[in-house]
């Protein structure tokens, strides 16, 4: 697996994981002389090449000088994210109902670093993996987000449950997002671009809930819908 841009290879070497090699292009400047400086301390292998040479390598042709070499994205278990638990309230999980858009997965798990959430679940099918692009889209957030892929998101639902989570649908039609406490274990479900949350997941869920749209558009990208509600969580377990 490749991570590309200045920014991701930063977070990546922060990580601690493995990194096979670095691709650095010749005569680069800035903080590309911090990411040699930590890959020495660490013994990583670098190789200075030419631009063409990058570009070549390249996925998303944004490489910034940089490409960094890892073996392919590790899959956490959902059982290693409930026993994660950053926050001392309780924790919380976000799901992924379809979401098939790279852009909008690796915004996803931005959210969700940024937010505290102590890892994102994404099923095996009707969904995009963590790959290059996403990690990239993600400003790096990827490398430290556990991230699980499930066969069922319906008995992952119910797995959360029976751990003592709430868990949230967030579509249109459910109850007011800004009047709900969240409480305890919190887990929100976030469905696709065009679908939203699948039918029997929804009902499977505890609550539907809602955010309020004041235009004349009926929807929110479901990165954006995702930031309000995660948001609302941090913004009742910090008293605000």
């Amino acid at each position: 697996m490749k991570t590309e841009g200045r920014n991701a290879v930063i977070e990546l070497l922060k990580t601690g994981k493995n990194i096979d090699k670095l691709l650095i292009e010749k005569g680069a400047q800035g903080s590309v002389s911090m990411i040699f400086a930590e890959a020495r301390k660490r013994n990583i292998r670098v190789q200075f090449v030419d631009k063409q040479v990058l570009d070549k390598e390249s996925v998303s042709r944004r490489h910034q000088g940089v490409i960094a070499f890892t073996t392919d994205y590790e899959y956490y278990d959902l059982d290693e994210i409930i026993g994660e638990k950053k926050s001392e309230k309780g924790g919380f999980i976000v799901l992924c109902d379809g979401i098939e858009d790279v852009h909008n997965l690796g915004s996803i798990l931005r959210v969700a670093e940024c937010a505290g959430a102590d890892g994102v679940v994404i099923p095996r099918s009707s969904s995009a993996s963590v790959t290059e692009s996403v990690i990239r889209i993600s400003a790096g957030a990827a490398e430290h987000m556990k991230v699980a892929k499930v066969s069922n998101l319906n008995q992952a639902v119910e797995t959360l449950q029976k751990n003592g989570y709430w868990v949230y649908a967030l579509e249109a039609g459910g109850e007011d997002i800004y009047k709900e406490k969240f409480e305890g274990n919190v887990a929100l479900v976030v469905g696709g671009e065009d679908s939203g949350v699948k039918r029997l997941t929804k009902e499977k869920c505890d609550k539907t809930l809602s955010i309020p749209l004041q235009g004349k558009v009926n929807s929110l990208n479901a990165s954006v819908a995702l930031g309000i509600a995660a948001y609302e969580v941090v913004r009742n377990r910090i008293g605000g």
